[in-house]
């Protein structure tokens, strides 16, 4: 998606969100949409086998249906494994998260070996020729990008019934964010389209603190349902107002709002934070007094609790 040019002393500047003592504690894996340092590579991979569209006149129907059929799987395994590059980019930057659905990256590989067997036109190569190169194409392809995560990760001892009601929760929060982002814009306030960005930003890191431990869901419900469908209605009413009358003091009201919403999201993100935090402790404390009254317990810390 195109984002507005700007910068700290453009004209209606919007600044980047703070990374304030309320949001010192958050680790910075949990920021919003990772980018793998591959993915604009297959982009010039398509732009490579452009070529193949050279062959596609002059030669007749059945070489005109070949190139472009080489085109299209070319085009479409590097439109593929470059979405299966973002999903890894994703699972990355979750400590816990599940293996693909669908596992694009081999997909997309599998799709530029058969682009190039299809371009393979050369009657002396054979199907033995045409099917080593579609063969050594995907090989290429998985080497040079590797095969998506194939084994869930930090799932252990998480109950599925209870990541799947996050996962559910996490799609419900997104649907309002953008129907919040559409109405925005409806208004044609560039700089109110940033402000809603940077809570979005505030938002998703709440998201990323449910997903890593799903049984902060409860805490954290009213903020991903109530509240953020409270905000989506409030920008709703606000661009439908705003469009009539051009309120500043509407605008003023609004902004304010977003500022306290951004302010009570990223409170309950730290504290999550920090209960996990805490119940850590509290496990490591527990473990090492139960290894100290089965004399299990270091030496030295024996002698200190005598």
């Amino acid at each position: 998606m195109a984002k507005r040019f700007g910068g700290k002393f453009s004209p209606n500047a919007q600044t980047a969100p703070r990374r304030d003592a309320t949001q010192a504690d958050i680790p910075a894996e949990r920021l919003p949409r990772p980018e793998h340092p591959l993915e604009g590579r297959p982009f010039w991979i398509m732009l490579c086998s452009a070529p193949l569209l050279l062959g596609a006149f002059g030669d007749g129907a059945t070489a005109l249906a070949l190139s472009l059929i080489s085109f299209a799987l070319v085009a479409g395994g590097a439109y593929t494994l470059r979405e299966g590059l973002r999903a890894q980019a994703e699972f990355n930057a979750r400590r816990v998260a599940r293996r693909p659905v669908l596992p694009r990256k081999i997909l997309g590989a599998v799709l530029m070996g058969c682009g190039l067997a299809a371009g393979a036109q050369d009657p002396s190569m054979g199907m033995v020729g045409v099917g080593l190169t579609g063969v050594i194409g995907t090989a290429l392809a998985l080497l040079a990008f590797g095969t998506d995560p194939m084994r869930d990760k930090g799932m252990e001892g998480i109950d599925p019934f209870q990541q799947d009601r996050v996962a559910r929760a996490v799609e419900i929060g997104e649907d309002h964010l953008r129907a919040m982002q559409d109405a925005i814009t409806r208004a044609n306030l560039p700089r109110m389209n940033s402000r809603i960005e940077v809570f979005a930003t505030h938002a998703r890191d709440l998201f990323r603190a449910v997903e890593d431990d799903p049984n902060d869901l409860t805490a954290a419900r009213r903020y991903m349902g109530v509240y953020l469908e409270g905000a989506r209605d409030a920008t709703v009413k606000f661009a439908d107002h705003w469009a009539q009358t051009h309120d500043p003091q509407a605008l003023t009201a609004y902004d304010a709002l977003l500022t306290d919403l951004e302010a009570n999201f990223t409170a309950r993100t730290r504290s999550l934070i920090e209960n996990g935090r805490e119940g850590l402790e509290i496990e490591i404390d527990v473990l090492r007094e139960r290894l100290a009254r089965e004399g299990l317990a270091p030496a030295a810390q024996q002698k200190d609790s005598r």
